[in-house]
């Protein structure tokens, strides 16, 4: 399925795009939406932060080992 896109016309300091593009390596278009996915990205980890603690995991801790080792007894 190909992706939809949508063009716009945005006014960025020269100097922060001359960075972000040489850490990126990239073109205007790929270092813009490189930035547009970290900043999805850091509100993912956001709302994932906030569910520390809130959801029930039951792990047996001796079946995970006797998993990683097979010489585990």
């Amino acid at each position: 399925m190909k992706e939809t896109t949508t063009k716009i016309t945005v006014h960025i300091p020269t100097a922060l795009l001359q960075q972000a593009r040489s850490i990126t390596g990239g073109g205007v278009t790929s270092t813009v939406r490189h930035g547009l996915r970290q900043i999805a990205a850091v509100h993912a980890q956001k709302e994932l932060r906030k569910l520390r603690g809130q959801v029930p995991i039951s792990l047996d801790l001796e079946k995970l080992r006797e998993d990683r080792d097979p010489d585990h007894r």
